[in-house]
């Protein structure tokens, strides 16, 4: 049996840096990873599809917006398949940098799965055979998959999940997608922009369910501009696969609906990895849906065990899961560390037009019981956006009247999720909307419609 302080399970974006945080701190850490060095994200998810969408990006515009550039050509053709094999070189370089960080952090990986023992030993399993690993702390950082509607088969052909999607070198002539949050708007844009018919069912009332409803709205108006059908309120009930297309049956506010497409994507929720662990052996505490339980500290209701990321349910995106990671190592060292707030933790969707928020929208805040103040600025008017021939969408950030407290931020515009950490840091620092609005911002920039909007919290906005 081999013996170490740390014991990670799974090396996505929140166990290996819990891993390399531990390690720093003096801790001899292992950790253990069955599939993907850099999990979900930096193989078959974030990173791969933001390659894919800088693709679809230029996609769009040669097909859509090259005669506003002076660009005129004969016989564009477009290459999905490179595009593709673009992103997995990306994706590589990325995982082999993890692998270097954990050599470089003296992390010992081994490759199987893991599955609990006792509260302090596991065993691995992989082709090689099986280990047995001893901690007094272990981090339960196993990730999520896709939901899979019951009754429904994903074949990888026909009816795919974000793994098969992302991985595939052809497009179909038309998709369906299940899921109108950020994966079902990501790949909306992707597929749309290559010339693939799209639609998009959600099952909520609107697509970007958790986003302010002023952001769904916009988002939906610039969608259906663009050629990609929206369908909200309406539910799946049956889905046919043929040797050639799938026939889908929706239940929609207007009655019974049927639609064929090439291709059927899932991209409606997550279920946790919590399972085949043999955390009911040990007592583990899990939700009812399966996510595993945890304080402030990433501790769970065993001593010794904590949990982190996807798995916990708590706010399932990767920088979360890093910032997850960090604190959980930090207060298993030790050392003290701040609690996460997860309500004002940075969203980013990367569809077109772009999507960032954090904090409270503009409903929430109201129920909340705030009297505030809302500042808008519209990207109609900023000289950069123009400049860029991409200017559609604003910035809105919520106010509460009494501190000036910055209660939550709503962006949808170009380039907006490189935007949104001027407003995370002032709000974690406590400034107000009057000092974001008094700081300079540099012209011509996008950023100056923070500024505008700050300052139109006040009524002081220049450019409105």
């Amino acid at each position: 049996m081999s013996t170490f302080d740390v014991i990670v399970i799974g090396a996505g974006p929140a166990g290996y840096v819990a891993a390399i945080r531990a390690a720093q701190l003096g801790k001899q850490v292992a950790v253990v990873e069955k599939e993907y060095l850099g999990g979900v994200c930096l193989n078959i998810g974030c990173i791969p599809s933001k390659s894919l969408l800088k693709n679809a990006e230029l996609a769009y515009t040669l097909n859509n917006k090259a005669k506003d550039f002076g660009i005129s050509f004969d016989n564009l053709k477009l290459d999905y398949a490179a595009a593709v094999k673009r992103s997995r070189q990306v994706s590589k370089r990325l995982t082999k940098g993890v692998e270097f960080l954990l050599k470089k952090n003296k992390i010992t990986l081994y490759n199987g799965s893991a599955e609990f023992t006792s509260a302090t030993t596991l065993k691995v399993s992989s082709p090689e055979g099986n280990q047995e690993l001893e901690a007094k702390n272990i981090i339960i950082a196993a990730g999520a998959r896709p939901f899979i509607i019951p009754g429904i088969e994903v074949d990888g052909k026909r009816v795919l999940t974000y793994k098969e999607a992302i991985l595939q070198e052809s497009l179909p002539k038309s998709a369906l997608i299940v899921g109108g949050g950020a994966i079902g708007m990501e790949f909306a844009t992707i597929w749309n922009s290559y010339g693939v018919e799209v639609t998009v069912v959600e099952m909520l009332e609107r697509i970007l369910p958790n986003e302010d409803q002023e952001i769904s709205e916009t988002l939906q108006k610039a969608l259906n501009k663009q050629g990609i059908k929206t369908l909200v309120k309406s539910k799946v009930t049956q889905v046919e696969t043929l040797k050639t297309k799938v026939n889908v049956v929706l239940e929609t506010p207007d009655g019974e609906k049927k639609i064929s497409a090439d291709q059927v994507l899932l991209a409606a929720s997550f279920v946790p990895n919590s399972q085949d662990l043999g955390l009911e052996k040990i007592g583990v505490k899990v939700d009812r849906r399966g996510f595993i339980e945890i304080d402030e500290s990433m501790r769970t209701n065993l001593p010794g065990i904590w949990a982190i990321g996807d798995v916990t349910g708590k706010l399932m995106l990767a920088h979360v899961g890093m910032a997850m990671g960090i604190v959980c190592a930090e207060r298993l060292a030790g050392k003290q560390a701040a609690p996460l707030n997860y309500t004002n933790m940075p969203r980013a969707t990367y569809c077109h037009p772009q999507v960032a928020s954090f904090g409270l929208t503009e409903q929430q805040a109201r129920e909340a019981g705030y009297d505030i103040s809302v500042g808008k600025f519209n990207f109609q008017a900023n000289g950069k956006a123009l400049g860029m021939n991409d200017y559609g969408g604003w910035v809105k950030l919520i106010v509460d009247k009494k501190y000036g407290e910055i209660l939550g931020a709503h962006l949808i515009g170009p380039e907006v999720t490189e935007l949104l950490p001027e407003l995370t840091l002032a709000q974690q620092n406590e400034l107000t909307a009057a000092e974001i609005g008094h700081n300079i911002h540099a012209h011509p920039t996008l950023s100056e419609a923070l500024q505008e909007a700050a300052k139109a919290v006040s009524g002081e906005a220049i450019h409105v």
